[in-house]
């Protein structure tokens, strides 16, 4: 696969301007409604939020495929690779943000952005389902007003990703978990910020003030799996972006995760996902 070919491109929110339902300088709101389909994988520089009402179709979001059921929440962070086959009769809803916009209420989201971008689809019980409506609704009707209010529309959008985040601890035991374990969260959010140029334990360990040996027991006994495999995981998901969002050679992509040469980088890759980082993008 030649560079050219396995680069991805990459969507501004000014590309969806012209198709909006209603929008701002920050935030466009768009209805979904009926048959849609989207062949070649994109990504965006700009957080997306979708709520299925009332629809079916399959979702690919970083090379894996979630089947679009009824009262769905589809979440798709900045950089994330998509595509999606939308059947008739479907509907939904869909909030476009700025990642400045997504910063003033991230904190509503409780958890580290990495646990959201390994579960972006949440299926909604009905009551949920229609308080979240309510709050895309009432993001509509503010951004059509003359007078919109940024600050009313951050409001809303921090009720909304506090219910996801409710939602989320809910349906997925990983964010149950992280939830009574402030050390295990603040070690997930030290892996997104260190993991190309820090991949042993220790240095974690040091910056969350306890043992190496501690904070495997705690992965181990909480998460199932080791302190270093939960590190090998994050930058094996990164790998795996690259080598599908981007034209860089597989050196390259070494260099950029970290990794003193491409054997090691490859070696490391095919022990994680059984194919080489060429046969994974070959796949593709």
């Amino acid at each position: 696969m030649t560079k050219e070919s396995s680069k991805i491109p990459v969507l501004n929110i000014q590309e969806f301007r012209k198709g909006q339902d209603a929008g701002g300088d920050k935030v466009l709101f768009n209805y979904i409604q009926g048959e849609r389909h989207i062949e070649k994988p994109h990504k965006h520089d700009f957080f997306v939020i979708i709520l299925f009402e009332k629809a079916k179709g399959i979702h690919t979001i970083d090379s894996v495929d979630y089947r679009i059921r009824n009262r769905q929440i589809h979440i798709l962070f900045p950089g994330q690779v998509h595509k999606w086959d939308i059947e008739p009769e479907s509907s939904g809803y869909q909030l476009m943000m700025e990642s400045s916009f997504l910063e003033q209420f991230a904190p509503y989201f409780r958890f580290s952005f990495t646990n959201y971008q390994n579960h972006p689809v949440i299926t909604l019980p009905a009551g949920s389902c229609q308080l979240l409506l309510h709050e895309f609704t009432a993001i509509r009707e503010e951004l059509k007003s003359p007078n919109a209010l940024l600050q009313l529309i951050t409001a809303r959008s921090a009720v909304i990703a506090a219910i996801v985040s409710k939602e989320a601890e809910k349906t997925f035991t990983e964010f149950k978990v992280y939830q009574s374990n402030p050390r295990l969260t603040k070690f997930n959010m030290l892996i997104d910020e260190h993991f190309k140029e820090q991949k042993f334990v220790a240095f974690y360990a040091e910056q969350l003030h306890i043992s190496a040996n501690y904070l495997n027991i705690l992965c181990k006994r909480n998460l199932k799996i080791s302190a270093t495999e939960l590190i090998h995981q994050r930058v094996c998901l990164e790998a795996k972006r690259l080598l599908q969002t981007t034209g860089l050679s597989i050196k390259e992509i070494a260099f950029e995760l970290g990794f003193k040469d491409q054997a090691y980088f490859s070696n490391f890759f095919k022990k994680q996902t059984s194919l080489s980082p060429i046969g994974f993008r070959e796949q593709l």
